[in-house]
């Protein structure tokens, strides 16, 4: 053993002098580093990612509850080391002054938020700080736009019940207020120690309970499995911000979705390239493994020798793999951190344990067929040269290649519908690519023959390397394609977020305007050169029936049998007419009522539906809905479905009705604007003259979202860089792969007389044909690839990339066509004498 050790010690010494190993050591290093650096990036920013999105619950996870929530559930949690923190949330009369209005009652406990911070201002529309307590007993923080419906002012006493507040501080907001034009009650915080002084909670009153939790991601899922039983479906319900479905919850969520896929693909690109380096180690060493054998060597020994090469290139690659992964980790930390929040304090081992598997599986599994068929070549090599390995089915290596990649993308992932798509996708382009082979050999017998140019011996060496160029067109086509899908998908991603929220974006609404109201507050805010939006009306109303069916439209949950017949939404719509359809709505099926062709039955009026919500509520085409508002009864017919950009900052509908319909009712309005930081001192003049008019400052939820996608965006760009190394590596290993059986095409070129300039170009045009034929490959591979990813696991709207179709073969050409010419120029510029003395 010690001889057998001592061997293959000297002959990777001896190797790594040659650089022999080099691909096969670099290939390695790649794949731990982009592993380990992509991972620990990507679980780092995601963490910091999280834990600024946790704000929008004031926690990492909350139970809402319409019953108070029992002490003991709290308790459990303070065991098991989570922060704990309650409110109790009502909608009550205030009395200020000789006013009184509705308000959104929010009573908190001391600790409250877990996360994120309350905001208050000086003075009414004013300027926010945040501050880290809460209301004392006795006090009550004053949404701004009570100090102008209610006439008070800081230092007033105000009537909540039975008990009596000083107003102590204007509330600028909650961590957890959230976003509906359709709320229109202001918020109002107390403590939650004076909850029993106000008498609001009696039975009839509707109440609901919050408990807040925070704390390290495992622990809170140890406290949700003890909690899971005790949960009631109608009275409580569970939510973190991985369930968040607002712009932020989903901007994150689809950061994390794209880290993973770019580092699935990384893995890939250097998987590939230990392939395609190893089968050129084995080769080279076929030789020296017939002469082993010939001197008495038996096959169990030449086995450990290079199993031994493979080992401790694996434990080197891996070493030096961590070493640069936790460089470029900490490098890419230091220059991001000034744009993107990553706490370098965090470690995770998950990153570290992948990259280590990572490296192993890619040094052993992809180099098990070529040490195979280097363990079975015949002794009689020595005397025939021509004599190749006894092992010659693919079988074995693509069985190898394959399980590997998909293993590695199981485990790395542990997303089964990520994985199956790019494994199918990269299957579909191989076989593919096996065809369109056949169709450049048939191809290459029409062009190789006749007079001997550039392009007839390019076609001709296509030809004869059928199979090898078949192994040099896939691993092409597979590193473009993957390359492709990680750059459209960083560019469409990133539109997609910035379209959300143009410069521009409406960051104040306004509603419960009245008809009355309506042209003079547009006219006072265009003498003070503000631009409002659109007008949205609004009137209340409830969906009975379809079809004259009558559809369930009980509000509560506290019937204890299941109701009978089609359900309904369980509570009254906002309903709005227009014949004019939305930004960010899209008809999706029928025919958008603003059309004079739309047709109904007699005595029914058009509606657009929402698509999901008419999925939801099994409404289809032409089906007549019948709604109750006030004492009025409507019918429409359903004239078309449509698809909504919920995440837009813009005021959305289920149903949208025809204008025909509404004449007899007198609606509400609301509208939104947009105005400059620098300006929001103005809000109080401008909304002076209307104090019933109900106004939401958005604008730091949009600022947080724009943050967010901002510090992803940042992020995206240095994990697109590292995909595009581990591709740089497969091209340049699949180019070195040939340079042995190009050296012998060389020499006989030269002794046959063939002019230098000759053998160049067709080495060039050689390459350009087969980057061509790659990338326009890569290009329709891509765009399988794409759709499957965006529609079943971005959720994306897919698209057709045509630029795409001419980039990707004119990329594919010049960049293979450089590489190849690089990395056979060396070769390309040794004289006949010194090529023939290389054969020998």
């Amino acid at each position: 053993m010690n001889m057998v050790m001592n061997l293959a010690w000297r002959l990777f010494k001896h190797e790594a002098r040659r650089g022999e190993l080099t691909i096969i050591l670099l290939a390695i290093v790649l794949s731990v580093s982009a592993v380990l650096s992509l991972s620990l990036f990507s679980e780092r920013l995601q963490s910091a990612l999280t834990d600024k999105s946790a704000e929008f619950l004031a926690a990492d996870a909350q139970i809402r509850s319409s019953d108070p929530i029992p002490d003991a559930w709290f308790d459990k949690a303070q065991s098991e080391n989570l922060e704990i923190s309650q409110q109790i949330r009502a909608r009550s009369m205030v009395f200020g002054g000789e006013k009184l209005t509705l308000v959104d009652l929010r009573a908190v406990s001391n600790n409250y938020p877990l996360k994120g911070a309350i905001k208050v201002s000086d003075s009414p529309f004013g300027i926010e700080s945040d501050i880290d307590v809460v209301p004392e007993s006795g006090k009550a923080w004053l949404d701004s736009r009570l100090f102008q419906l209610l006439g008070v002012e800081l230092g007033d006493t105000v009537e909540i019940g039975d008990a009596q507040f000083v107003v102590d501080k204007v509330l600028g907001g909650i961590p957890d207020a959230g976003f509906n034009v359709f709320a229109t009650d202001p918020l109002v915080l107390v403590n939650i120690a004076d909850i029993p002084a106000m008498q609001i909670t009696g039975p009839g009153s509707r109440v609901g309970y919050r408990g807040y939790f925070a704390g390290d991601e495992s622990v809170i899922t140890r406290f949700y499995d003890w909690l899971q039983p005790q949960l009631n479906d109608d009275l409580h319900g569970w939510s973190t911000i991985k369930d968040d479905q607002s712009a932020v919850g989903r901007s994150v969520a689809t950061a994390e979705r794209y880290f993973l896929l770019a580092s699935l693909l990384a893995i890939v690109l250097a998987a590939v390239s230990i392939a395609v380096a190893a089968q050129r180690y084995s080769q080279r060493h076929f030789d020296p493994v017939a002469i082993m054998k010939t001197l008495g060597a038996t096959q169990k020994m030449i086995r450990r020798v290079y199993t031994l090469q493979i080992c401790f290139i694996a434990i080197v690659g891996i070493v030096i793999g961590i070493a640069f992964g936790m460089t470029i980790q900490q490098l890419v930390v230091m220059f991001l951190a000034d744009r993107v929040e990553v706490s370098l304090s965090v470690w995770h081992w998950r990153p570290l344990l992948i990259a280590v598997f990572t490296g192993a599986v890619c040094a052993v599994l992809f180099s098990l067929y070529p040490l195979l068929r280097l363990f079975s070549v015949p002794p009689l090599r020595v005397l025939r040269r021509d004599m190749d390995a006894g092992l010659s089915s693919r079988t074995l290596q693509f069985g190898a290649a394959g399980g590997a990649v998909f293993l590695l993308m199981w485990i790395y992932s542990q997303d089964l519908k990520i994985s199956a798509i790019l494994f199918i996708s990269g299957v579909v382009l191989v076989l593919s690519l096996l065809v369109v082979t056949f169709g450049l050999i048939w191809l290459g017998r029409k062009l190789g023959g006749g007079r001997i140019g550039p392009w007839q011996l390019a076609w001709a060496r296509i030809r004869r390397r059928a199979m090898d160029n078949s192994v040099q067109l896939i691993s092409f086509s597979i590193t473009i394609m993957l390359l492709l899908v990680v750059l459209v998908m960083r560019n469409d991603m990133v539109a997609q977020w910035r379209a959300q929220l143009p410069e521009g974006t409406p960051n104040y609404f306004m509603s419960n305007i009245t008809a009355q109201q309506k042209d003079n507050l547009e006219q006072h805010f265009a003498e003070r050169d503000v631009n409002v939006e659109f007008f949205y009306p609004v009137v209340r109303g409830r969906f009975v029936a379809v079809n004259d069916e009558q559809v369930n439209t009980r509000v509560s949950k506290e019937d204890e049998e299941p109701s009978e017949g089609r359900d309904g939404l369980g509570r009254e719509a906002n309903l709005t007419w227009s014949n004019q359809l939305q930004s960010e709505n899209e008809v999706v099926e029928g025919m958008w009522h603003g059309d004079e062709a739309v047709k109904t039955e007699a005595g029914y009026f058009p509606v657009s539906v929402e698509a999901e919500v008419a999925e939801r509520l099994d409404i289809e085409m032409d089906d007549r809905l019948t709604f109750n508002i006030g004492s009025e009864i409507v019918k429409t017919q359903v004239t078309s479905l449509r698809k909504v950009n919920w995440q837009s900052m813009q005021p959305n509908f289920f149903f949208i009705i025809h204008p025909d319909a509404m004449a007899a009712f007198e609606p509400t309005y609301i509208t939104s604007f947009y105005l400059e930081a620098e300006r929001k001192a103005d809000i109080t003049g401008l909304m002076q003259p209307f104090p019933s008019v109900t106004l939401f400052d958005v604008d730091a939820s949009i600022n947080q979202l724009r943050e967010i996608v901002d510090q992803v965006s940042m992020a995206v760009e240095f994990i697109l860089v590292l995909v595009l190394a581990a591709g740089s590596l497969v091209l340049i290993a699949q180019v070195q792969a040939s340079m042995d059986e190009r050296q012998q095409e060389l020499a006989i070129l030269r002794t046959l007389g063939a002019k230098g300039s000759l053998i160049r170009l067709s080495v060039v045009f050689e390459f350009i044909i087969i980057g061509l034929v790659a990338g326009l490959m890569a290009a329709i591979a891509n765009e399988l690839s794409l759709y499957l990813l965006q529609t079943q696991v971005f959720q994306m709207d897919a698209r057709i990339h045509l630029e795409y179709w001419v980039l990707a073969p004119v990329a594919g050409a010049l960049v293979v066509g450089l590489l190849g010419a690089l990395g056979c120029w060396r070769l390309l510029m040794l004289n006949t004498t010194t090529l023939l003395r290389r054969m020998v």
